[in-house]
């Protein structure tokens, strides 16, 4: 890519597309298209044929999506597959027939079947049965990955799948109905924080910037309390959800970031491919090191300093109880996180607290 290149980054007001667009303008790219929701619905066909036919993007980074945790996953199984295919079949299609030079399609770990070996390798994609509670968004992000190798093979394209493992990082989703564990994890304890330390101004403020289930700042009191139960926040102690056993993997969204640009500027489709059958081209992004869901609570504790007990409802699912990737590939490209778990968390608490 060349500093003036035309760039279109979709979903780059979201947790992966805004760490992709900081990263490309810290290295003085300054050519961006971008397609902000709602003006521009990524799931309706003509607008994505109108936006490439007129813009004419050189190189695309597909970030936008659908995205949630086990709750919203599970709850929205229609959206979640629906949309999502969507918005990638369109961007896709319309990015082959409008020539653009790269494409980089951001896809998720939980592509791997339930069971398979840990560590997760590219080689095991459809080799057994997916986890129940997001098999909708899988099965949509398989099919990205299967497109992204079809249109290569049959048309020449130069696009590349990626699979990065669990992100956080700024922007990050803290709706305590949809988020993942992570960003849900720092709210929960920031709110039972300001429970315990009696600060309801705090807690009007947070669900002024994110109300739950239609509950904010100007609700009673009695339906803030109420509300903040129902998610598990209680005067002196925080319920979490399953056993806090299984183990997962988490990458620093500017981490991610930086391998996507590191892929876009340095890797070929062609590279990847290593005999005639070809499959398995996507890359495993993440850190090579996972954490159990418990021992993730308790480090999000102590950098909140939240003083209050936690409890764990064992009668709630754990989800898949490991998931943690492969990264040989995207090491033998010569690349690598740089940013610990642990500083990720501390950097997001500390500059993101408007945020939620």
């Amino acid at each position: 890519m060349e500093t003036n290149s035309k760039i279109y980054v979709a979903g780059h007001t979201g947790l992966v597309g805004s760490a992709i667009l900081k990263k490309l303008k810290s290295k003085n790219y300054n050519n961006f298209i971008f397609t902000k929701y709602p003006k521009y619905d990524l799931t309706i066909q003509k607008i994505v044929a109108d936006f490439f036919k007129k813009e004419k993007p050189e190189y695309v980074f597909l970030a936008a999506a659908k995205v949630g945790g086990i709750i919203a996953n599970n709850t929205y199984r229609a959206e979640f597959i629906y949309d999502n295919l969507m918005i990638q079949n369109n961007i896709i299609h319309h990015a082959y027939l409008n020539k653009v030079k790269k494409l980089i399609f951001l896809g998720s770990s939980c592509i791997y079947p339930k069971n398979s070996p840990q560590p997760l390798k590219e080689e095991y994609l459809l080799t057994n049965t997916l986890e129940y509670t997001n098999e909708p968004y899988a099965i949509a992000k398989i099919a990205g990955i299967k497109m992204i190798e079809s249109y290569n093979i049959q048309y020449g394209t130069n696009f590349i799948s990626v699979m990065p493992t669990n992100l956080y990082g700024a922007n990050d989703n803290f709706d305590l109905e949809k988020s993942h564990v992570l960003p849900a994890l720092i709210r929960k304890m920031h709110l039972g924080k300001c429970l315990m330390n009696n600060k309801l101004d705090l807690i009007k403020q947070d669900l002024n910037k994110n109300p739950i289930e239609n509950i904010n700042g100007n609700s009673s009191i009695l339906d803030i309390h109420s509300i903040l139960s129902k998610y598990g926040i209680e005067k002196n102690n925080i319920t979490l959800w399953g056993t806090g056993k299984p183990r997962r993997e988490f990458l620093y969204s500017d981490d991610l970031a930086d391998a996507c640009v590191f892929l876009m500027e340095n890797i070929n489709f062609e590279d990847l491919v290593s005999n005639d059958e070809i499959r398995n081209t996507h890359i495993n992004i993440g850190v090579g090191k996972d954490i159990s869901i418990k021992e993730l609570s308790e480090m999000i504790k102590d950098i909140v300093k939240y003083k209050g007990v936690i409890n764990w409802d064992s009668s709630k699912p754990d989800g898949t109880m490991r998931k943690l990737l492969n990264v040989d590939k995207i090491s033998k490209l010569k690349w690598k996180h740089s940013v610990s778990l642990k500083d990720g968390i501390i950097k997001m608490y500390n500059d993101d607290k408007d945020l939620f």
